[in-house]
């Protein structure tokens, strides 16, 4: 079953997470295994949540991909990430805009 990704990362402004989807290019060349993404920024900051088909792809996708860029960009700090087995997944109609 897949795993579902969630993470909060308070530091990360929008102008530093634009450079990391312009820099990382996650949706025009899609890492092995993610199968969908959301993200939004709140009061404390920046959320993500994910569904992938292992935790093991994400953690390759951080380590290959996602944390180059992070520091490339300067961003010193690390996020909360936890992850759980998905039970359902059910995404009829998801736009992008």
């Amino acid at each position: 079953m897949a795993t579902v990704m969630n993470m909060h990362w308070p530091e990360v402004s929008k102008n530093q997470y634009e450079e990391a989807r312009r820099q990382v290019a996650w949706e025009t060349n899609v890492p092995k295994g993610a199968k969908f993404h959301v993200s939004w920024f709140a009061k404390d900051g920046l959320h993500v949540l994910d569904i992938w088909e292992s935790q093991s792809d994400f953690e390759q996708f951080v380590k290959d991909r996602l944390m180059p860029a992070v520091k490339r960009i300067g961003i010193q700090s690390h996020p909360k990430v936890q992850f759980e087995s998905a039970h359902a997944i059910f995404a009829p109609n998801v736009a992008t805009k």
